[in-house]
């Protein structure tokens, strides 16, 4: 029996040990069988134009052979061609390598398990398996639109709500990363769904039910789904630079943002003589000592220096006429919405204004 000392924490042990799996099964002649079914695991998959969905492999045991039937993830598919890392064509792949796979349905994702299966009705069936699990249908709560439409209602938080597609997989965790890294407490990304290929007419029927744009990072609409944004409208935006999808959805962000408001004192005014006005509440005949009032804004009512109460101007006069703002130096009648009012009290007038930039 070897033994290797290996600590996580301090980070020792770990090349030694290595080096002592890599003698064993060097002595013992410890080796992957290659007279068995394949299994393998995804690195990456891509749709390329000339030859559809592609896929690369990493076969792990067994061989991987032209023409057999494979389950992957949620898709499947029949082996129509296997590529070396060099890009030369060859009949089979036994373990420890990785070749492009040529013939799957759908593109799965990296880091879903390749299987090799005896029919193609063996292969539709883990796919929907799969789907099944995927979508919560093994008990578990689907989120439908009116469930997502719900929860942001709920929300106090802003939401940008996005379709996400790309060429390959391996783009979709990079763009992820750089999307919720423009996530604030105030506003965030809400990804409805993501996937490599080209845009179809699903994601476009996705977005226009649920009020989203489509962002597609070096992919493409396919004639169905323009043929949906010509119906719909949908904003689709298309880009093959991730720093300028970044920015674009960065200034998208901003512009959902609510306004910072803050308090913009407008005048002062000296109660001079106080007027019951019954139901319509107090008017105080003031005299504006400095800034202007203004109709329907917000005031504070002091009295030797103390606040009283705040409240709202109701109606704004001079003489007879209903004003909208009565300037320094000028006498006019203040309705407000209180009760406690005497001469000499001070009305301060404020309102609440966006904050520039």
């Amino acid at each position: 029996m070897i033994a290797v000392a290996v600590s996580a924490k301090e980070r020792t042990g770990i090349d030694e040990l290595m080096e002592m799996v890599l003698l064993v099964a060097d002595l013992q002649d410890l080796k992957a069988n290659p007279d068995r079914d394949a299994i393998g695991t995804i690195v990456e998959s891509k749709v390329d134009k000339g030859r559809g969905n592609v896929a690369t492999v990493l076969v792990q045991t067994g061989t991987l052979k032209v023409g057999q039937i494979v389950s992957v993830g949620r898709t499947w598919g029949r082996v129509r061609a296997l590529n070396n890392a060099a890009g030369t064509r060859v009949k089979q792949a036994e373990p420890a390598s990785a070749v492009e796979i040529i013939g799957l349905q759908g593109l799965p994702e990296a880091g879903d398990i390749l299987r090799v299966v005896a029919d193609e009705k063996t292969a539709r069936d883990a796919g929907e398996a799969a789907d099944r699990v995927a979508a919560g249908a093994d008990g578990q709560k689907v989120s439908t639109l009116e469930d997502i439409s719900a929860q942001i209602k709920d929300s106090e938080v802003a939401e940008l709500r996005v379709v996400l597609k790309t060429d390959v997989q391996g783009s979709m965790g990079a763009i992820r990363h750089s999307l919720e890294r423009l996530n604030t407490t105030e506003v965030r990304i809400n990804i409805l769904r993501e996937g490599a290929g080209d845009i179809n007419e699903s994601d476009i029927n996705l977005a226009s039910a649920s009020d989203a744009v489509v962002i597609g990072f070096n992919t493409k609409l396919d004639p169905g789904a323009q043929r949906s944004v010509d119906a719909t409208r949908v904003d689709v935006r298309i880009y093959d630079v991730i720093y300028k999808l970044t920015d674009d959805i960065g200034l998208a962000l901003s512009g959902l943002l609510a306004p910072k408001l803050i308090e913009q004192v407008e005048g002062h005014a000296e109660v001079r003589m106080v007027i019951k006005a019954g139901r319509a509440g107090n008017v105080a005949g003031s005299y504006v000592t400095d800034g202007r009032i203004v109709r329907g804004g917000q005031v504070r009512l002091f009295r030797a220096g103390q606040l009283l109460t705040e409240t709202r101007i109701t109606s704004l006069k001079r003489f007879k006429d209903d004003v909208r703002e009565v300037a320094t130096g000028f006498e006019c009648g203040i309705g407000l919405d209180a009760d406690d009012i005497v001469e000499g009290d001070v009305i301060e007038c404020y309102q609440m204004v966006t904050e520039q930039a």
